[in-house]
């Protein structure tokens, strides 16, 4: 399927609806989406960073404010 799309013309607002579009297509057919072999690695290699105690997780609203505050 070919669809063209001229992004540069589009609102803010209709690039949000078109990614949520693509999304929810995705999210359909969930098992036809394989993810890549280094999403793996870098999970594993979170929870060891975890696990020997080099990282630490937060709480959403304190990660949240922290990336807002990245913004300003």
């Amino acid at each position: 399927m070919s669809t063209d799309i001229s992004i540069e013309t589009m609102s803010v607002a209709e690039k949000v609806r078109l990614l949520e579009s693509v999304w929810e297509s995705l999210c359909a057919h969930p098992g036809d989406v394989q993810s890549p072999e280094w999403h793996r690695e870098v999970l594993e290699d979170r929870r060891r960073r975890l696990e020997d105690g080099r990282a630490t997780v937060s709480a959403w609203s304190d990660a949240k404010a922290r990336l807002m505050q990245l913004g300003r």
